[in-house]
């Protein structure tokens, strides 16, 4: 790790609790190593081969980095690849405190600016501290067969892609599914990486009333798009030919298009859907089809369910890889 590298961890990892301790094992096998130590000073005395091999252990024991340190380090700078300004804040915290800031104190114009900027950067290198600690903490609770997934390439550049958007994204909420995502994805393997890319770019492009359509028709038992309006924004509903109709019509037909939700479908004994038999024909009513219709259900896509379990619920890090 390079001095600059290493200068943006110590920033973040300030407010992260750090203190490393051996374990008892450890620390009574160095004790061991002090007796021998003891013991070889005495010219008279035979040292157990036993004792030297666990001397050694404890030596390299005590010398490696803590597992707490590793996790934080490697998902630490993998966060700060994805965020650009942030060594350019701790560069102009450092000027700021020197002697090169001192010597242009005479254009209070640009002092005042950099420190407008300093400070709208602190809140958010605040922000980026506080989510990082949140995520280690969870990183940590899910035990050491984790630990090769957390630090690994394929699971440091999704890291690295998620916090990108999590610097880019408009609201908290966003935030949040990004930060949820990228954890809980570190927990389990029941998708690929390819598909917590797909989650990712669809957290990047719908917005939040996506979301909240989607948990409705998640929480639901096959609501129609009357019930999901009626569950998110109350009644009586909209005119058809409203502004809200329009924009309700664009995030139904947005989210079955993307392959997240769709209607119901019956399926054979091997998964396969079986195809519609076409209803009779009515006489035609005259109107088209309302965008409150309350007569069609919607479910999730097998996507759509994998997405709400990655982005929206607590449970994946308790689950394995071929769970139902």
């Amino acid at each position: 790790m390079n001095d600059v590298a290493r200068l943006e961890v110590q920033a973040i990892t300030s407010f992260v609790p750090t203190k490393y301790t051996l374990s008892r094992n450890a620390q009574e096998q160095a004790n061991v190593g002090g007796m021998l130590r003891h013991m070889g000073d005495d010219e008279n005395k035979i040292i157990p081969t036993d004792y030297v091999v666990d001397s050694i252990k404890a030596e390299i024991d005590a010398a490696s980095p803590s597992r707490r340190r590793r996790i934080i380090e490697a998902i630490v700078v993998a966060a700060l690849g994805g965020i650009p300004w942030v060594g350019g804040v701790i560069s102009a915290s450092v000027i700021s405190s020197g002697a090169l800031f001192k010597a242009a104190e005479e254009d209070a114009k640009r002092d005042e600016l950099l420190r407008e900027w300093l400070q709208e950067h602190q809140e958010k290198l605040q922000r980026l501290r506080d989510t990082l600690g949140q995520m280690v903490s969870r990183l940590e609770g899910f035990g050491r067969r984790f630990e090769e997934r957390i630090t690994s390439e394929d699971y440091l550049v999704l890291v690295r892609k998620t916090f990108r958007q999590w610097d880019q994204a408009d609201t908290d909420e966003k935030r949040r599914l990004l930060v949820q995502l990228i954890t809980n994805s570190a927990g389990t393997r029941m998708v690929s990486d390819d598909i917590v890319r797909l989650f990712l770019d669809w957290i990047d492009t719908y917005h939040e009333i996506h979301f909240a359509v989607i948990q409705q028709i998640y929480h639901g038992s096959g609501p129609t798009r009357y019930d999901i309006w009626a569950a998110i924004y109350g009644e009586p509903v909209p005119r058809d030919d409203s502004a809200e109709a329009d924009l309700f019509r664009m995030v139904i037909r947005d989210l079955s298009v993307g392959g997240v939700i769709r209607q119901p479908r019956e399926s054979d004994a091997m998964g396969r859907f079986k195809k519609r038999t076409r209803p009779p024909r009515r006489a035609s009513s005259g109107t088209m089809e309302s965008a409150f219709e309350d007569s069609k259900q919607y479910v999730l896509t097998g996507l759509g369910a994998q997405f709400v379990h990655y982005t929206m619920t607590e449970l994946v890090p308790r689950l394995e890889a071929g769970s139902p």
